[in-house]
């Protein structure tokens, strides 16, 4: 359904340290760094068929979050949940909510933590179990 995700960053070289770490954890290469026709820094995460983006603003406002945004990563373990969830907060991200653990609802169980990176945008890792027949 996506081709890719972008966030802004009031620091790229932050966010870039922040995101090399994190999505590493996923098996995601370092970052491609883009040079937009405005002048201004992207920074590019291929992996798994999908890309993220981290972007200075190209408005030269500054970058603020979605307020009630989230975005997922999927995660092939809950050990690999914990290992994001590590990475984020060794590079300055923010542990909230409730601790990595599972959870269900009406579409299963799933295992999880949320974090928020340094530019305040809110970030999952998840892990769904695979459903036994």
């Amino acid at each position: 359904m996506f081709n890719h995700i972008m966030v802004g960053s009031n620091d790229i070289e932050r966010s870039r340290r922040f995101y090399d770490q994190v999505l590493g954890v996923l098996g995601a290469p370092a970052a491609t760094p883009h040079r937009a026709k405005s002048g201004h820094m992207r920074m590019f995460y291929r992996h798994d068929g999908g890309s993220f983006g981290i972007a200075e603003p190209i408005n030269g406002e500054p970058a603020t979050v979605a307020n009630g945004g989230t975005i997922a990563f999927r995660c092939h373990s809950p050990q690999q949940v914990h290992a994001f969830q590590d990475a984020a907060l060794a590079q300055g991200g923010i542990s909230i909510e409730e601790p990595p653990g599972l959870r269900s609802d009406a579409l299963g169980a799933y295992y999880l933590a949320y974090v928020r990176d340094p530019d305040g945008n809110k970030l999952c890792a998840v892990h769904r179990p695979k459903v036994q027949p």
